[in-house]
């Protein structure tokens, strides 16, 4: 059975947009891709035909696991979220007990986590240390640069 993965609203949307991107202008862009190299010769020895093809195969293979992705899919309402601890979808102001920097991150899925927006994955050392945790606790995350601790500043969504 695959697995139940939470969303946000914009991040549900994000996927869906991709998937229709994919069926619909991605389909098109293949298919004018093969013909071009169709329309070149002998198939048997047509490079290019071939890799239109395997780029084709890659293709569909994304829109079948995107579609896996999106029926496992469930929005989480916001909302309706428990702020006394960390969730999947908190965001969590923490600093770190060693040089006193403070970062605020958003627990999001895999497919959600973009560090640039500080958007990291449930699945990460640090956000797989913070769940469940509440303001005040004290965490200490396996990084590649060693062990490092942090204490939770806030929980908000």
């Amino acid at each position: 059975m695959a697995e139940v993965i939470y969303y946000s609203k914009e991040g549900l949307e994000k996927l869906k947009e991709e998937l229709h991107y994919l069926k619909t202008e991605g389909r098109s862009q293949i298919a004018k891709a093969i013909a071009e190299a169709r329309d070149k010769g002998d198939l048997s020895e047509n490079a290019e035909y071939d890799a239109a093809k395997e780029a084709q195969g890659h293709h569909e293979a994304k829109i079948s696991r995107l579609g896996e992705v999106l029926a496992n899919a469930r929005l989480m309402d916001e909302s309706k979220l428990d702020l006394s601890k960390v969730f999947a979808l908190s965001v969590v102001k923490i600093k770190n007990t060693k040089n006193n920097a403070v970062m605020t991150y958003q627990l999001v899925s895999e497919t959600e986590a973009d560090m640039k927006t500080g958007k990291i994955s449930v699945k990460s050392p640090i956000a797989q240390s913070l769940l469940g945790k509440a303001v005040g606790d004290k965490i200490e995350v396996t990084v590649p640069a060693g062990k490092v601790e942090f204490e939770i500043l806030e929980v908000s969504r």
